[in-house]
């Protein structure tokens, strides 16, 4: 039986990971030159965009996979949001100098600094970093983050995009357990990069269409990141308390409850 105040932890976590505004959340703000920029964008800055999104989650994936495990101790403090928020903004500012074209260097970077704060919210809801599925569930944010498929006629949210990458990273914990590390390069390692880039990219997409924009410049990459980030803490937070809550009760337990809490998506 799962305690009123964990209950009402769960309903918090449903609300920021179901909520029909959290995928838009960035752009939903700026109003609607957003909207004209995003159908304009440019096919070939499209596969840019990809190309540029796929380093960047191959290069957190070595972050998550080896510096990640130096963290504290689960549990130990609250998370550091406005630290790694900070650092995000300064990197957004020096892209949204350059336009789109900084993207190369800002995306790689606020990815990181993305995953560090990711990393410190799963820490503060007793994740043990030291874990490879620990650190790979943190890489994960990245997925879960993107839009909720328009086609709602099959399962859709939280739970459909969490489990369609969990075999994976439970192969690829294994994997990293065993051997200590994983070859470069390796097939499920891209598997795993390119199944998180492929939902990520499109949340790039829509803040690379933002940052176009030449009237933004600095002051608009900073802001447009904080949003980015904030987006990313708020549902890393959701699913840190599930799984700490998983934790506690069981994964069966938490599951029906959170579906007995209905979809929250219009």
């Amino acid at each position: 039986m799962i305690s009123d105040a964990d209950l009402r932890d769960l309903r918090q976590a449903h609300d920021l990971l179901e909520n029909p505004g959290l995928g838009a959340k960035m752009i939903s703000r700026l109003g609607k030159p957003i909207e004209l920029a995003l159908v304009h964008l440019p096919a070939g800055l499209q596969r840019k965009v990809q190309s540029i999104t796929q380093k960047s989650i191959e290069k957190a994936l070595d972050v998550a996979i080896g510096s990640l495990r130096k963290n504290k101790k689960p549990g130990s403090g609250k998370s550091r949001d406005r630290l790694h928020t900070a650092f995000t903004a300064a990197s957004g500012a020096a892209g949204g100098a350059f336009g789109a074209a900084g993207l190369a260097v800002e995306l790689p970077l606020s990815t990181t600094a993305m995953l560090r704060s990711i990393a410190d919210i799963a820490r503060s809801q007793g994740e043990d970093l030291r874990s490879p599925e620990s650190r790979l569930s943190c890489l994960q944010v990245f997925a879960l983050g993107g839009p909720v498929p328009a086609d709602d006629s099959g399962e859709a949210g939280y739970y459909a995009l969490r489990f369609g990458l969990s075999a994976t990273i439970k192969e690829l914990a294994q994997i990293i357990t065993e051997k200590g590390a994983v070859r470069e390069g390796s097939p499920i390692l891209v598997r795993f990069a390119t199944a998180i880039a492929s939902l990520f990219g499109i949340t790039v997409s829509e803040k690379v269409a933002v940052q176009a924009i030449p009237v933004l410049g600095a002051v608009g990459g900073a802001g447009i990141n904080v949003l980015f980030i904030h987006h990313y803490q708020a549902v890393a937070r959701g699913h840190f308390t599930v799984r700490r809550l998983e934790r506690i009760y069981g994964a069966e337990t938490v599951r029906a409850a959170y579906d007995a809490m209905g979809p929250e998506r219009n």
